[in-house]
């Protein structure tokens, strides 16, 4: 359990409240301490990169989840966070503009992220698919 502590020292040192879409590609580059935080939990015995992923959890306006129903529906991109960051900055901000609708619409408050309903939607879409037909990535 100790193995954890350097993670979440790195985890820290990320800018908490701010979101993906504002966040520079260096808040998600290889080296960055988002970065460093998931391979060091990663790669600690009986952790995985599931159990990584929820990072997001620490960090939910600026780290997404990206679990095995999320990894079925989107694929392996090389970088999920920088391509889901590319997405929600895409077409002046377009999909981050439709989420934050899809939020107010919902009614839920400023305090659920981007990232949250962005989880939420593609989890609604695919989960059934997912455990219906098993998926391709697993």
């Amino acid at each position: 359990m100790l193995g954890i502590l350097p993670g979440l020292r790195c985890l820290h040192q990320t800018r908490g409240g701010s979101d993906m879409a504002d966040a520079t590609e260096a808040d998600l580059a290889p080296g960055s301490p988002a970065h460093k935080a998931w391979h060091l939990l990663r790669d600690q015995p009986g952790i995985g990169w599931v159990t990584a992923g929820k990072l997001a959890r620490k960090r939910p306006r600026l780290l997404p989840v990206y679990d095995r129903v999320v990894r079925c529906a989107v694929g392996q991109p090389r970088s999920f966070w920088h391509a889901l960051h590319s997405a929600l900055r895409a077409d002046d901000y377009a999909l981050q503009r439709e989420l934050l609708t899809l939020r107010q619409a919902a009614g839920l408050p400023e305090t659920v992220s981007v990232l949250r309903v962005c989880d939420v939607v593609v989890w609604m879409r695919h989960h059934t698919d997912h455990q219906d037909a098993g998926c391709a990535w697993e």
